[in-house]
């Protein structure tokens, strides 16, 4: 008996291995007749698999469309309705039927049958979904949103198909209707922000739709307020478009509201002043030291960064004045009185310092600060390491170039591998350099291009390269003496003496190859006296008087970058850009170029 069961079962298995076996033979062949476009062998074989099972959709689909290509429509009507009889759970049949009869031109046929599907749908989410999706692919837009909607009030959940809802009429062309559903997404399924946030920048950046977005935005805050997901989205909108100012606002609001600790304005203020937008970055910080006191986890950096703040926005601005900067000197002495002068507080003594050198001419009472941080107790190698660097060019900028040197060379020393021993090592081969010791400076250079930091090695190479071109080039290196002499005059803020010296080579050395070189050093020390217009006509000479120089491509982009963000000429600018990109496409500034060419022509948001 035991026998009989294992013979059976065995004759079984085999049957349907070898049924099975057939049918992918069967298939295999029915889909290389498709493709080479012989649809009759096609259609036999999807005939004979379809009827042995009218439930499977693959054999259902591929023997409909052979039927189409065959513009067999007698034939696919009736075999139509033999496959929906077979499984009239299937509805989004009707959609094929309907497809059938928009072939043949029967358009109110096809919308009887689209019209059917919806009206015979199911209350299970998998068929809306599924039906909704054969409408789509269909591009029969309108029927897969009355779908959506047929099975929200089937399924009775408020918004359960928004989100799909919202990718319809993204591709319907919709936009108001799109941002209306991802909006009602949000309500129900809060964690689809991203995502989004995603299509909103993809689609709305084509058209005014974030117009519509803020308007639609305003109208649900006002009316559900206790719904802070709306309000988060209008603040990345604003975001997007560089609001700060009524981000802040919108930010502010809905920290009181929910009584939050700061985090939201926080992260805005670092936004902000990552965009440069210097003056919303610093009211954020000042709004959670004021508000939000000392016990707000953000208060210590919010005070450490609004300083940062204040003179990055003074510094890169150049539209400082005494009073302004000696202001910033009286913040960062309550700093410090607030929260000691510690290894806690060096990074800011430090920040300190410079002002003091660079903006305040008070080369003293930086280096005195200096003094103070690196004989701290507690303080890292590293903190060390980098305030020896500034006093070291402290000195310098003072004349007191034993003093710098030797600061170089302990952090040469004591950080010999690493980026800041390199870079030490640097500046000790630009002293040389500025000394007139050319050889020696070159020695140095040598090892340091090779450098782990690519920004030391580009330095290097680029002080080793000018060197080799410019000493040398006749039997004097007096021009190259006198040009070393005036770039240390520079980096030490005595521009009037620079620009004397470096007029003295182009009087006695006209000839010399460093004609460029000196344009360029002039100009950017009339960039830093604030003469901009001063700064483009130096750099206008580059091209015109050396227009086979290296530098060339180099004027023309620190002119576009004046006019853009100096002279507020954003027309010359984009010329000057685009100059770049079709006259010098070799340049290492391209790239840089292509990317703000494109913003100031208003390219995306």
């Amino acid at each position: 008996m035991l026998s009989m069961v294992r013979l059976f079962l065995f004759s079984t298995i085999l049957v349907f291995f070898i049924q099975t076996t057939s049918q992918a033979q069967s298939a295999s062949l029915a889909r290389k007749y498709f493709s080479d476009g012989e649809f009759e062998k096609a259609a036999s074989l999807y005939k004979e698999l379809h009827e042995r099972n009218r439930s499977n959709d693959y054999f259902f689909e591929r023997y409909f469309l052979t039927l189409l290509e065959l513009e067999d429509y007698k034939e696919a009507e009736k075999m139509m309705k033999k496959s929906i009889k077979a499984a009239p759970e299937k509805v989004e049949r009707y959609v094929s039927f309907g497809t059938l009869y928009d072939r043949q031109g029967k358009r109110e046929k096809a919308n009887e049958q689209y019209e059917k599907a919806v009206k015979l749908l199911p209350s299970v989410q998998m068929q809306v979904v599924k039906l909704a999706n054969t409408f789509i692919k269909n591009k029969s837009y309108k029927y897969a949103i009355a779908t959506y909607e047929k099975g929200t009030k089937l399924l009775k959940i408020k918004n359960m198909f928004s989100y799909e809802l919202g990718s319809v009429y993204r591709l319907k062309g919709d936009i108001p209707k799109m941002i209306e559903s991802y909006l009602d997404c949000l309500e129900y399924m809060p964690n689809r922000m991203t995502n989004i946030q995603a299509f909103f920048q993809r689609e709305l950046s084509k058209t005014d739709g974030f117009s519509e977005l803020k308007k639609q935005l305003y109208i649900r805050i006002n009316k559900f307020s206790e719904i802070s997901i709306y309000s988060e989205m209008l603040i990345w909108v604003f975001v997007q478009q560089e609001e700060f100012e009524n981000a802040l606002r919108q930010s502010i609001a809905l920290d009181k509201r929910q009584n939050e600790n700061g985090s939201r304005i926080y992260r805005l203020a670092q936004t902000a002043i990552r965009e440069k937008q210097y003056d919303s970055g610093i009211a954020a910080y000042t709004y959670i030291i004021k508000e939000k006191g000392i016990d707000c986890p953000y208060y210590i950096d919010s005070k450490r960064y609004v300083l940062a703040a204040k003179r990055d926005k003074l510094v890169e601005g150049y539209n400082y004045s005494k009073e302004e900067l000696l202001e910033l000197e009286e913040e960062y002495k309550g700093f410090l009185d607030e929260f000691g002068r510690s290894y806690n507080t060096a990074v800011i003594m430090r920040e300190m310092a410079e002002l003091e050198a660079f903006y305040l001419n008070d080369l003293d009472k930086a280096i005195a600060i200096l003094d103070v941080v690196i004989n701290m107790s507690r303080l890292s190698r590293i903190s060390i390491a980098e305030a020896k660097i500034d006093l070291g060019d402290y000195y310098l900028m003072q004349g007191e170039v034993w003093e710098s040197s030797l600061l170089y060379s302990q952090v040469d020393k004591e950080m010999k591998d690493a980026p800041l021993g390199e870079m030490a090592r640097f500046k000790n081969a630009k002293l040389s350099y500025y000394k007139g010791d050319f050889e020696w400076a070159q020695d140095q250079l040598d090892v340091l291009k090779g450098s782990t930091s690519e920004l030391i090695s580009n330095d290097a190479i680029n002080l080793s390269v000018f060197i080799l071109e410019h000493y040398a080039l006749d039997t004097s290196a007096q021009p190259m003496y006198m040009f070393a002499k005036a770039d240390l005059l520079t980096f030490q803020n005595k521009f009037d003496e620079a620009v004397i010296v470096m007029d003295s080579v182009m009087i006695k050395f006209k000839d010399h190859g460093l004609g460029d070189d000196i344009l360029m050093v002039k100009s950017e020390i009339a960039y830093k006296k604030r003469d901009y217009k001063l700064a483009v006509e130096l750099l206008e000479r580059i091209p015109e008087e050396f227009p086979e120089g290296i530098l060339v491509d180099n004027a023309i982009f620190k002119m576009a970058e004046l006019y853009e963000l100096r002279l507020q000429d954003t027309q010359k600018a984009m010329e000057l850009y685009e100059k770049i990109l079709f006259d010098h496409p070799g340049s290492l500034f391209t790239v840089e170029a292509r990317k703000r060419f494109r913003k100031l022509r208003g390219d995306g948001v």
